[in-house]
């Protein structure tokens, strides 16, 4: 799939203020342009959700853009994330992104796995 506009993929994918503040801080710390979501099989409950930095863009990705930065997810991982959104969480026990995702059926107590 080729890469597509922010409008045509905003309900399919959405970036929180929090996340969207701290994928900033993060992205100018690493010095690099993207910050990638993606799925991955594995985990304790079948695929798991992975977070990374990338300074490339491939034909498959799709393009979510918030408050200045930009996050690609492939288009393989779309497809367990619709209508899921990216959130940043600050509690007393640490900091983390979670993604809140209506497709899955079971969480992991870590929160990174999921299944659907």
């Amino acid at each position: 799939m080729a890469q597509q506009d922010t409008e045509q993929t905003a309900q399919v994918f959405s970036i929180s203020e929090s996340a969207s503040k701290r994928i900033a801080f993060l992205l100018e710390a690493e010095q690099k342009p993207f910050f990638r979501v993606a799925v991955d099989g594995g985990g304790c409950s079948g695929f798991q959700y992975k977070f990374d930095f990338d300074t490339d863009k491939t034909d498959d990705d799709l393009v979510f853009s918030a408050k200045g930065i930009t996050v690609l997810v492939d288009d393989m991982s779309i497809s367990f994330l619709e209508h899921a959104e990216l959130d940043y969480v600050e509690e007393l026990v640490g900091s983390y992104f979670v993604v809140n995702n209506p497709n899955a059926t079971a969480n992991c107590g870590c929160g990174t796995s999921f299944s659907i």
